[in-house]
C-alpha cells in the first residue's frame, strides 16, 4: 500500500512510521485519516512488526487538522438542514475517533517521538499511543478552545488518565501551550531529549527492546494496562486471571529462561496474523 501521509520502514521487528508532510507542518488532511488505520491494520495483518515508533519530519510533530478537511466538509453540506448537518458531523467525528483508537487497540505497543509543536489533533494522536517521548523544544496545545470548539477526537478520555485533573482543565479552558518540561513534570511524556535525532535513536532502541520480548506477553500487558485504566481492581484481577488461563504458554517461559541463561535473543512465537474483513472465515 502506498502512503501519501507517512513513510514506513520495518527493521528488526520495529515499524518506524513517520508523518511525512513537513511542508504542511504535518497537518492531517483527508488522506491522513484514511491512511493511518489502514497502515496499522496492514502492520497487524502482516504480523512481523512487534512495536511501532511514530515520529515526524520537519520542525513540528503536527499542527493538527488540516484546514482543507473543514473546507471539504463545508462544501459537502450544500442545502442540508440542521438535523442532517448534525448527523453528518457526528458520523465524521466517530470516523476520526476510530482513526486514532486503532493505535490503542493495536496488539503491539505504539511509541510516539514528538518534536516541536504537537497541536490540536496532534494531542489526540499522541495520547492514543502507549508511551510518549519529546524533545526539549516540544510543546503541546489543546488548541480547539481557541477556535471556539471542544476537542472531540480523543484527547479528553485519555489525557485525563495521564495528567492531574486541574492541569488538564487549565490547558483545555485556556488553550495555552504546555512546554516539554511541564509535560514531563505532569507525566504526559516519559523522557526529554536535546535533539530529534537523539530522541528517535533512543526510542527505536526502546522499541527494539520491546520487540525482543515474547509478543503474546507484551500484548497481554497492553490489554491488562488498558483494562486496569478503565475498570476496578477486582475486575482487572479477574480479567488477568482469565487471560493467563487462556494464553499462558509454558514453552514460551522456558524459551525466555533459556535465552537469558545463554545470553541470546529469544525465539518466540509470533502473534497470529489478523484476519482481514474480506478473508474467508477461519474457525480454529
Amino acid at each position: 500500500m502506498n502512503h501519501e501521509s507517512f513513510e514506513v520502514e520495518l527493521r528488526d521487528r520495529v515499524a518506524h512510521v513517520r508523518l511525512s508532510r513537513p511542508d504542511k507542518r504535518n497537518s492531517m488532511n483527508a488522506r491522513f485519516w484514511a491512511e493511518l488505520p489502514a497502515l496499522v491494520s496492514e502492520l497487524e495483518q502482516d504480523g512481523e512488526a512487534r512495536a511501532i515508533v511514530l515520529s515526524s519530519t520537519g520542525p513540528h510533530f503536527s499542527t493538527g487538522m488540516d484546514v482543507s478537511v473543514f473546507a471539504s466538509k463545508a462544501a459537502d453540506e450544500g442545502q442540508a438542514n440542521a438535523g442532517q448537518r448534525a448527523a453528518r458531523f457526528h458520523d465524521t467525528v466517530i470516523r476520526l475517533q476510530r482513526s486514532f483508537s486503532c493505535l490503542e487497540a493495536a496488539r503491539i505497543p505504539v511509541l510516539a517521538a514528538i518534536q516541536g509543536g504537537c497541536v490540536g489533533a496532534g494531542v489526540d494522536l499522541v495520547t492514543a499511543c502507549d508511551m510518549r517521548y519529546a524533545t526539549k523544544d516540544a510543546y503541546f496545545t489543546i488548541y480547539e478552545t481557541n477556535l471556539a470548539m471542544t476537542a472531540d477526537v480523543g484527547t479528553f478520555p485519555r489525557i485525563c488518565k495521564l495528567m492531574p485533573d486541574g492541569i488538564v482543565r487549565e490547558l483545555a479552558y485556556t488553550g495555552r501551550p504546555m512546554g516539554a518540561d511541564e509535560a514531563l513534570q505532569y507525566g504526559l511524556v516519559n523522557k526529554l531529549y536535546d535533539s530529534q535525532e537523539e530522541m528517535v535513536e533512543s526510542v527505536l532502541k526502546i522499541a527494539a527492546s520491546i520487540a525482543s520480548k515474547a509478543p503474546m506477553a507484551v500484548y497481554g500487558c497492553k490489554r491488562m494496562i488498558l483494562h486496569a485504566r478503565d475498570h476496578t481492581v477486582a475486575d482487572t484481577l479477574d480479567y488477568v486471571a482469565l487471560w493467563n488461563a487462556s494464553y499462558f504458554q509454558h514453552a514460551e517461559v522456558a524459551e525466555a529462561m533459556s535465552a537469558q541463561a545463554e545470553k541470546r535473543p529469544g525465539n518466540f512465537v509470533a502473534l497470529p496474523a489478523v484476519q482481514a474483513a474480506d478473508d474467508p472465515l477461519e474457525i480454529p
